[in-house]
């Protein structure tokens, strides 16, 4: 009788266990790698001074990311992808980057950079 006990009380840590981790990933990011791309994708062409105006598009997608990065795991997770995404983009002009959300009006509760510490 003691090991079905025993059992029992392993069988019930391992569910609170498993729950916890299940709780725990729904703390996570929200905002997707995908969504900040796809958000920021029609800003290339200013960030990489091919054109001279920041794109209603553009800012329309600076404003969506800001909306959608309300949690520091969401604000962390797009931290992360632009960081990703910037090291791909040829000629890529740091200060325009940094400048986007400044010159589209929208305040933004971390930068936009492709050197920006997201632990922070």
């Amino acid at each position: 009788m003691a090991r079905s006990g025993a059992l029992a009380v392993v069988l019930v840590l391992a569910a609170a266990i498993a729950l916890a981790l299940l709780a725990g990933s729904q703390v996570n990011a929200a905002v997707t790698c995908g969504q900040v791309a796809s958000d920021l994708r029609p800003c290339i062409p200013y960030v990489t001074g091919q054109v001279s105006a920041t794109p209603p598009a553009c800012c329309n997608g600076v404003r969506s990311l800001n909306s959608g990065a309300q949690t520091t795991a969401d604000r962390r997770a797009a931290c992360n992808c632009i960081r990703s995404q910037a090291s791909g983009i040829s000629g890529l002009q740091p200060g325009r980057l940094s400048g986007l959300p400044g010159s589209c009006g929208v305040h933004l509760p971390f930068p936009i950079s492709a050197s920006t510490d997201c632990s922070r």
